[in-house]
């Protein structure tokens, strides 16, 4: 089977052959030779006595399935986190001291959280399966000597595969003789251009993307005929060989699962240690070890967060609906915050920065040059003199231009007739059926006002030389179709093709009243040269007449043509692919272009949307420079450069890693099949909507619905404010877990009366991380967020100056719970009365202080206090639980409170305004420590 990739990038084995030697690189080999060893006939085809037998040998032509873990293990998987360890602990000890309450609410945290992560592994593992629709298609095959349909997952290496226009190539073919054949292999290899096929030789360390006598699994042909023999099937193409990538690549943790888990960790090993020694201080100090162990528990369960979980589920997934708003469809939570925290991006080139669209930006005849508006296989557009701006735009009457030009005029019938592409209208969405480079002279033609249908109609084609790489030119031959008495009895020849190759062919050029004159050949070369210097594509046109019922051959075309015109044309940037760079290099976030197009047309690119200007110590490196770099100097290299080109699925995949190693979060996007490893490798893969293959879809953490560059500053902003909020929950929700373990704890150091009982503690955590903490969630964007730097990878969850704040709420919350604790008591308030004014401040401190956690460093008037009104409602509703576990006859059952005073509120209050200012001031000095 086909094994080699670029110089030094294959890692696979070698496979045997049909005729049991080590399987070479086709491409590289005689085709007698590749015929003869995998014991075929290039004409007859396989008998079918050996079609079956080796299907019996290599089995049917799909990709192998992945053997992923069952249901049970995944489910199991979602258990796999410190923080839910405790949970399960807890839940089990309340429920075996029959706090059945305690134990359903613990377990029903628990089962959410299990559920989302079990979808979400579900979800993701459909990104290998997208890979097997892409290679389950029919194909045509020559066995015993006959022309037969089959399916492709019959074909076995040596089949005999015929090829047309349309058809998705079926496995990986040495092509062994072809007519004008050309394929679209962007999918597989980043090249915008459909790639002309011929059936020379080439040298084995040929990279992949310019292996012409080679068409591959998934790609599409789009223009000729041609016929292959089969030389890897399934597993073993191109396409399998992604495929192998992607079940070998590991999703890379979040930077917020990273933090979770330390965070968890940490926690655990505090709460477990805070539990032990107050279980063990009790006793020590003669306390029941039964009763030490109940409270031991409460403790325990009063220091875990249990709303932190759903808390940041329920963050992550408003920001998911925010970022669906601005047309970027999330589908794992966690990358949400990954993007606020992500220091490259890293774009394919092709769909992404630019249109994904041929179009011709300029025209040169012997008369003038001229620029053509508009983008995109869509009608909207003029030809005009160059620099006649918007305004000569907006007066030129459409095909005017071409009129007044008859070079032009003939330059525009030569790209739009002697052409076999057809533009059509799908919905609001205009596609190509053909070769994307004659797509985008057919509609440059009809931009000015030249009808090439029209022609065809009256002069239709009797004749044709296709593209081939040889020819690098197509010539058709056009006849009247009825007796004109005007007409001359000639017929029209139309040539179109790469600018050396048609000079060749003519000896004249044609001005502007349509008079031949002598061809200035360097001078038509320098204006050539000057286009491609700019990135674009340029292909000459010529026409000539010949006497009617002339043959159409090279030989009478040579030196015989006149020159026409000059069409200029290239993939476009997309208009809002520049503002984009601009505002994630202002956000401290770097971008580089990714692509396995030519590293001329990377680079022209990337200079038009700002990734490298003022850059100029930056690089573009190919991926044979790449394969030359030694591993240990890779990862300086991928940093100094801005441009990739001509590189491979394991090079990106190479890249990313490189990239990782130097401790940067890296987001990937991409719309291509080989875009799928480096997407799932990287920290965030970003898949375009519109122009993405399924496979880079599934492979990825976002999807983009319109395909714009400038959707994933936005996703950029959206993540750093997921991050924001779930730190300002974070901080706002520990002080009171901290200070519940901590009064707990000071009652059994000083053999006390628990001030608050575990299920108090359950009812405290759950209802204010439900009605106070939630609301945090929805706080709108503050000022300067796409201003600031990144955040840095290694940066914890909690910087000192956050847990010193979290300190001193916690010391607040625990100084104030006993002195009105034990005020109560001493003012003769029963034990009821005296723990529900002790769950009351816990509840009035949190919910001021949740006004100062709206802004980390600002007060709450600069942010505006109804900015989030959702925190309003939420502290309405907070005050209805309170009012209720305080007064209801039921409530006070169920969690042993009791009606207090009015005297007893107004305490609490002033408890809750004290810490609110102590905060206050603190929060005055240390703003500019974050």
């Amino acid at each position: 089977m086909e094994r080699t990739r670029q110089a030094g990038s294959t890692g696979r084995r070698p496979a045997a052959a049909a005729g049991g030697t080590a399987d070479p690189a086709h491409h590289g080999l005689p085709l007698h030779e590749v015929v003869l060893l995998l014991g075929t006939d290039h004409v007859q085809g396989l008998a079918s006595e050996e079609v079956a037998r080796r299907q019996v040998q290599f089995g049917a032509n799909v990709l192998p399935r992945s053997r992923g873990g069952g249901i049970f293990w995944k489910l199991a998987r979602q258990f796999n986190n410190p923080l839910v360890y405790v949970l399960l602990a807890a839940a089990a000890v309340t429920l075996f001291l029959g706090e059945y309450l305690d134990s359903g609410v613990i377990l029903a945290v628990v089962l959410v959280n299990t559920v989302i992560g079990f979808v979400q592994e579900v979800r993701a593992e459909a990104a290998l399966d997208a890979l097997h629709s892409l290679v389950r298609t029919r194909a045509v095959v020559v066995r015993d000597g006959q022309r037969q349909e089959v399916p492709s997952e019959d074909l076995v290496p040596g089949d005999l595969v015929l090829l047309d226009a349309g058809d998705k190539v079926p496995a990986d073919l040495r092509l062994v003789r072809l007519s004008g054949l050309r394929a679209d292999e962007s999918a597989l290899t980043g090249e915008s251009d459909a790639v002309a096929k011929d059936e020379v030789v080439l040298p084995l360390t040929t990279p992949v993307a310019d292996r012409r006598n080679m068409v591959y699994s998934g790609t599409l042909v789009t223009a000729g005929t041609g016929a292959g023999v089969v030389v890897a099937i399934g597993g073993e193409t191109e396409l399998g060989e992604i495929h192998r990538l992607m079940g070998a690549v590991q999703p890379v943790a979040t930077p917020l699962t990273q933090k979770l888990a330390r965070f968890s960790m940490t926690l655990t090993v505090a709460i477990l240690a805070l539990a032990a020694v107050a279980f063990l201080a009790g006793v020590a100090r003669g306390q029941e070890p039964a009763q030490m162990f109940t409270a031991a528990v409460a403790l325990a369960v009063g220091a875990i967060p249990e709303g932190l979980p759903a808390a940041v589920t329920v963050t992550l997934a408003i920001g998911v609906r925010r970022m669906a708003r601005r047309r970027a469809v999330v589908r794992r939570l966690p990358v949400v915050e990954t993007l606020g925290s992500t220091t490259v991006i890293c774009s394919d080139k092709t769909g992404t920065f630019t249109e994904n669209q041929m179009t011709v930006r300029a025209i040169w005849t012997p008369a003038g040059t001229y620029d053509v508006t508009g983008s995109g296989y869509g009608p909207e557009g003029r030809i005009l003199p160059a620099g006649a701006g918007v305004r000569g735009a907006a007066e030129e009457a459409g095909g005017a231009t071409a009129t007044a030009d008859v070079a032009l005029h003939w330059s525009l019938l030569a790209g739009g007739a002697c052409n076999d592409a057809k533009v059509i209208r799908e919905g609001d969405a205009w596609q190509v059926q053909g070769d994307p480079t004659e797509a985008a002279m057919l509609v440059a033609a009809g931009k000015g006002g030249v009808d090439a249908a029209h022609f065809l109609a009256a002069t239709p084609r009797r004749g044709a030389l296709p593209f081939t790489s040889e020819r690098q030119y197509m010539a058709t031959l056009h006849s009247p179709r009825l007796p004109d008495s005007s007409a001359t009895g000639q017929d029209t020849v139309l040539v179109k093709g790469a600018v050396e190759r048609v000079l060749e062919l003519c000896s004249r050029q044609m001005d502007s009243h349509g008079v031949e004159g002598h061809l200035t050949t360097q001078a038509v070369l320098e204006v050539a040269h000057r286009f491609a210097g700019t990135g674009l594509r340029v292909l000459a046109t010529a026409v000539m007449h010949l006497p009617a019922g002339t043959a159409l051959s090279d030989a009478n075309l040579h030196g015989h043509m006149t020159l026409t015109g000059l069409q200029a044309m290239f993939d476009p940037p997309r208009e809002a692919a520049a503002a984009a760079v601009r505002a994630c290099h202002q956000a401290g976030v770097a971008v580089k272009m990714i692509t396995g197009d030519h590293v001329g047309t990377a680079a022209t690119i990337a200079g038009a949307v700002g990734i490298t200007a003022d850059r100029a110590d930056r690089t573009a490196l190919t991926g044979t420079e790449l394969d030359a770099i030694p591993a240990d100097q890779l990862p300086d290299a991928v940093e100094r450069a801005t441009v990739f080109a001509r590189v491979s699925p394991e090079q990106k995949l190479r890249l990313i890693g490189a990239l990782q190693s130097r401790g940067h979060v890296a987001a990937m996007t991409g719309d291509g099949v080989n875009d799928a490893p480096a997407l799932r490798q990287a920290n965030v893969g970003i898949a375009m909507g519109r122009s993405g293959t399924e496979v880079a879809k599934e492979a990825s953490d976002i999807v983009l619905t319109d395909d714009d560059f400038a959707t994933i500053e936005a996703a950029v902003e959206e993540g750093r404010n997921v991050f924001d909020n779930l730190t300002k929950f974070i901080v706002w929700t520990l002080p009171t877990n901290m200070g519940e373990g901590l009064v707990i704890l000071v009652a059994i150091l000083a053999g006390a009366t628990l001030p608050v009982l575990p299920t108090q503690i359950l009812w405290i955590n759950m209802t204010t991380a439900v009605c106070l903490g939630l609301m945090l969630a929805f706080e709108p964007k503050e000022p300067g967020l796409m201003s600031r730097p990144p955040r840095a990878p290694g940066r914890p969850l909690l910087t000192w100056t956050l847990t010193l704040r979290i300190l001193l709420v916690s010391t607040l919350l625990v100084a104030g719970t006993w002195w009105i604790f034990e005020l109560e008591l001493a003012g003769g308030a029963s034990l009821a009365e005296a723990r529900t004014a002790a769950v009351n401040v816990f509840v009035a401190v949190e919910l001021f202080y949740l006004f100062s956690c709206r802004s980390l460093t600002r007060s709450v008037w600069r942010i505006g206090f109804f900015s989030n009104r959702w925190v309003i409602l939420g502290v309405l509703v907070q005050a209805a639980g309170q009012l209720a576990i305080t007064y209801s006859p039921v409530m006070n059952g169920l969690f042993h409170t009791a009606p207090i005073s009015v005297d007893t509120w107004l305490r609490i209050l002033g408890i809750a305004v004290l810490a609110s200012l102590v905060v206050a001031v603190d929060k005055r000095f240390r703003r500019h420590a974050f």
